[in-house]
């Protein structure tokens, strides 16, 4: 039993091994849309919000280990988030520019007959996104940095061409809304930010 563990276990390291000398590193230019959608925990009769559009824009690296299709990716992007929540009737402006960076482990599939030209893929993976200027209106302030955790599903087609979708699970508190008139205690209404993103990609 242990000879055939040895076995296994060696098979597994070079196979690995395989897969790390062709490991291939690409990058590339990315662009997209999101949609984001902030949820105002016990939100106030006052306070309500609709979903926004907004878009991204930037740069991926990409590496993989085709053998074993596992591998990872890193973007730098700029990104603008569309907010606009409605506080007493009226609508607050709060779009906000962001310098976000998601890193994402990455499983590409290979099949059969059509692998040489279209390739699916999962991947799932944390993002930060650091606002480029503060920014409050009224009674609701906004953080300096917001994080995410991204899930998502992708094709690439010809060995360049990536388009892909996910969904960003707020992680942090975006906004937090302070009511300045609820007397000596005032009422802290947190709210998390969630957002599809859907991007296409061009490696070289």
């Amino acid at each position: 039993m242990k000879s055939y563990k040895k076995i296994v276990v060696t098979l597994l390291v070079a196979l690995f091994g395989m897969g790390m000398a062709q490991a291939q590193f690409r990058f590339g230019v990315k662009a997209g849309v999101n949609l984001n959608s902030i949820n105002f925990k016990d939100a106030a009769a006052n306070l309500n919000h609709d979903n926004n559009c907004g878009y991204t824009v930037g740069i991926m690296g990409e590496f993989t280990v085709p053998i074993i299709g596992l591998g990872f990716d890193l973007s730098a992007m700029y990104t603008r988030m569309n907010s606009d929540p409605v506080l007493n009737n009226q609508e607050a402006e709060l779009s906000k520019n962001f310098l976000e960076i998601p890193l994402n482990l990455k499983y590409k599939f290979s099949l059969p007959v059509v692998g040489s030209f279209l390739a699916p893929y999962l991947y799932t993976g944390p993002t930060f996104a650091f606002q480029i200027g503060k920014h409050t209106w009224n009674d609701i302030q906004s953080k300096t940095c917001q994080t995410a955790w991204n899930v998502g599903v992708g094709v690439e087609l010809f060995h360049h061409l990536q388009v892909q979708g996910s969904y960003g699970f707020g992680m942090n508190k975006a906004f937090k809304y302070i009511p300045v008139n609820t007397g000596v205690n005032p009422v802290v209404i947190k709210a998390n930010n969630n957002y599809w993103t859907i991007t296409a990609a061009w490696l070289f």
